[in-house]
């Protein structure tokens, strides 16, 4: 079936529902028991985000850290969401998440999701798999997932811009509450020494000095060229450009909306915060972010 036959059939946005106490759709619960069951082997690595918030960045860098000079060929021929899949999602057409990684012939297997930490597969933390937590400020994640939600068609349609706000506030958008995502994987951090903790911020502002942290994590050690290629390779351009890390291959985004890669910037929150806006947000997320262990920045 072609991209262009997938869009003419696509079936109308999915609606929320409550799901175990966290909003979901259909597109994710679909293959639930199965995601549930499945068997982590030891050298697994789990990348987990709240929607939109550097997964992709993430899953490039580590699939460039790993089979980026064994399996070059690779980079050029699979888009990233085949090297690197979404373990509990379905589109109804296409494989499953879980069907993808449970063929991936690669060897560490790398695999996304952006389920809380409460509903992980429980043989993700008996195998002591290597997990990484990707996240980003509250404020520039509302604004990217407001335009995605705007280009993508199998996600409920976000609304106008002030709806949508007051939804994410609320925690009534896809995946649930971002205080309780975030907070939640903080705090998992105490139980399981095996959990690397990253923001979006601190890649942006220095993506060599990440890389490090995040190879000392996984026990690699690559060249300074490899790390010098890698880092110019994810640099947010050359990612937005690249058609197997855009998601242009996708026939579930419309990209006369918008890019899936939009801009990649910390701040650009304040380009669709009203001033009013802005101090709502703030005061709700007094009350709702009382680590203070957690800190976020909104700018850099």
């Amino acid at each position: 079936m072609s991209d262009d036959q997938l869009k003419m059939e696509l079936p109308p946005r999915p609606e929320l529902f409550d799901f175990h106490g966290i909003s979901m759709t259909k597109y994710v619960t679909a293959t639930w028991e199965r995601v549930q069951n499945f068997k982590a082997r030891p050298d697994d690595i789990l990348i987990a985000t709240y929607p939109k918030a550097g997964t992709t960045w993430v899953s490039y860098i580590l699939d460039l850290l790993y089979f980026g000079q064994t399996s070059p060929d690779r980079l050029t021929s699979i888009p990233i969401n085949k090297r690197v899949p979404y373990l509990e999602t379905t589109d109804g057409y296409i494989d499953t998440g879980i069907d993808l990684v449970e063929n991936l012939p690669t060897s560490p297997r790398i695999i996304k999701t952006h389920l809380p930490v409460q509903f992980i597969p429980k043989s993700f933390w008996e195998q002591t798999c290597k997990v990484i937590y990707l996240a980003r400020n509250a404020k520039d994640n509302v604004v990217s997932n407001f335009h995605f939600g705007r280009m993508i068609m199998i996600r409920p349609d976000p609304g106008d811009w002030n709806s949508y706000l007051h939804k994410f506030m609320a925690g009534k958008v896809i995946y649930g509450s971002w205080y309780d995502h975030v907070n939640g994987w903080w705090k998992k951090k105490e139980t399981y020494s095996n959990l690397h903790y990253m923001f979006y911020e601190d890649i942006t502002e220095d993506g060599a000095r990440e890389l490090d942290k995040l190879c000392s994590f996984l026990g690699l050690s690559p060249s300074l060229e490899e790390k010098k290629q890698i880092t110019d390779e994810v640099q947010f351009d050359n990612m937005k450009h690249n058609n197997m890390v855009n998601y242009s291959t996708s026939p579930w985004m419309d990209f006369n909306i918008s890019a899936f890669m939009r801009k990649g910037k910390v701040g650009d929150w304040k380009n669709h915060f009203t001033v009013a806006q802005n101090e709502e947000f703030d005061e709700d997320y007094k009350r709702k972010m009382k680590d203070p262990t957690l800190q976020f920045r909104t700018e850099i």
